[in-house]
């Protein structure tokens, strides 16, 4: 059985999982931080991050990208999840860029309040990076809109765009919530609703977090922005 290294308050670790269970993949979970777990973490991955997926061989994948390739190469072009090709693959590549570029800025936002002392974060530095995460999200609203009510965004039933974009969604509203204001995206709130009521996404539950503060800070490591791909 392949084993996914990560916590799953991390989008990336979490779209790993979440993909895999809908590819009906099986997969051992060690739900390690890249805190208090970093040398264990580095047994398999010489950079210490996350996702990192061990296969029955012994090989280790690293970045979630690279691994998300892989699970549609095993699951074969009938089941992937990313389009192979043509229109729908470039407007699932776009998608989901625009996602993982939100998370980013999220996860340095992150950084600089849990890791910088306050006389020496840059609040100009601070601003862009919430500019460029509300901007993605409004970019992501817009793609959720044009798909319509109750549709998922590449039409038929949810593919990696659809996966990505709600677990980006789902980890900034928990750790960032002032980014992700109320009512300022509907189309993509609803999308998150209808798919984090699927079983495939309820089986990979985002923690809840009440405060960033909490998110960083919880248990010496144990939860910790890093979790992410990093910027």
């Amino acid at each position: 059985m392949m084993i996914l290294i990560g916590m799953f308050d991390s989008p990336f670790v979490r779209r790993v999982a979440v993909s895999m269970n809908f590819l009906g993949l099986p997969f051992e979970h060690r739900n390690w931080s890249v805190g208090k777990d970093f040398d264990r973490i580095r047994e398999f991955n010489p950079l210490g991050r996350v996702p990192t997926l061990v296969l029955e061989c012994g090989e280790a994948l690293m970045e979630s990208a690279a691994i998300l390739d892989y699970l549609d190469e095993l699951a074969g072009a009938g089941r992937a999840l990313l389009p192979r090709s043509g229109a729908d693959r470039r407007s699932a590549q776009k998608i989901l860029a625009t996602a993982t570029g939100a998370a980013d800025k999220g996860v340095l936002q992150l950084y600089e309040s849990a890791f910088r002392p306050r006389e020496k974060r840059h609040e100009p530095w601070i601003e862009r990076c919430r500019g460029q995460t509300q901007s993605g999200l409004d970019a992501l609203e817009r793609h959720a809109a044009a798909a319509g009510t109750g549709a998922w965004l590449l039409g038929g039933g949810p593919t990696q765009a659809d996966i990505t974009v709600v677990c980006v969604y789902s980890f900034l509203r928990s750790v960032l919530p002032a980014i992700v204001e109320p009512g300022r995206h509907p189309a993509l709130g609803a999308l998150a609703a209808r798919a984090e009521s699927l079983p495939e996404f309820q089986a990979i539950a985002m923690p809840a977090h009440t405060t960033p503060g909490e998110h960083v800070a919880v248990g010496a490591g144990v939860s910790r922005p890093g979790n992410s791909e990093g910027p």
